[in-house]
């Protein structure tokens, strides 16, 4: 089966094609997890003519295998945990408070850095379109939607250029509609269907933010690339 993706802004092209019934929809914003999903969000925003921000969701990772994924903590403070890997484990409930004040820190840093104090967009009574690189499990996903949800969005979109079939579904069961543009099987790792899938930096972050903002008000259809990744 041939890469179906250049690049993150390649796939975020391809992704807002399947996103037509949303540009410039009144009420609605684009959210990317960063960091690699927001070049994937940057495309999708910048062609449906919608506003762009961040939802910040970190992995609670088990202390000495951090790999491992007992949990994650998203933007506001909602925790969602792996019981079976903190059961399975018997990871004390001090462990888990302390990782998770840890992250909370992080994501109250990195959304000050992201934003360069612009308030978050507004979510409650919104079309959430919400935005990854992919899905490999789904867990950082559903931790994001279970914190969305609390806000009460009008209606929840999550978008993902590439994810496994399960995962697809696992998400797909929680939110109003869900696009994965390739579920390709055997699944192993979301890297696998970029040619370029390179680590995304904060400051580029900062800067896809900020591009997004000049830009918010044009629109030109999606088959005509507008823009091309900071260089």
């Amino acid at each position: 089966m041939p890469i179906p993706f250049q690049d993150r802004f390649d796939a975020g092209r391809q992704l807002a094609r399947r996103l037509l019934q949303y540009a410039d929809m009144p009420d609605t914003v684009v959210l990317g997890l960063p960091r690699g999903g927001v070049p994937v969000a940057y495309e999708v925003a910048i062609q449906l003519n919608q506003p762009l921000d961040v939802f910040l969701v970190r992995k609670l990772g088990v202390p000495g295998h951090e790999e491992l994924a007992m949990g994650a903590v998203a933007s506001g403070g909602l925790r969602v945990l792996n019981q079976s890997v903190v059961h399975n484990l018997g990871i004390p409930a001090d462990v888990l408070d302390a990782e998770t004040r840890r992250q909370l820190q992080i994501i109250r840093q990195r959304e000050q850095a992201y934003r360069d104090d612009e308030p978050p967009l507004r979510v409650n009574g919104n079309t959430v379109l919400l935005i990854d690189d992919g899905l490999a499990t789904g867990s950082t996903m559903l931790a994001a939607v279970a914190a969305l949800r609390q806000d009460n969005p009008a209606r929840l979109v999550v978008g993902v250029p590439v994810a496994s079939a399960e995962a697809c579904r696992e998400v797909g069961a929680q939110v109003d509609q869900i696009v994965c543009l390739a579920t390709p099987e055997p699944f192993f790792a979301v890297g696998q269907w970029y040619l370029d899938f390179g680590e995304t930096s904060d400051a580029e972050v900062q800067e896809l933010l900020r591009r997004a903002r000049e830009r918010a008000g044009v629109w030109t259809p999606p088959s005509e690339p507008r823009d091309q990744p900071p260089g």
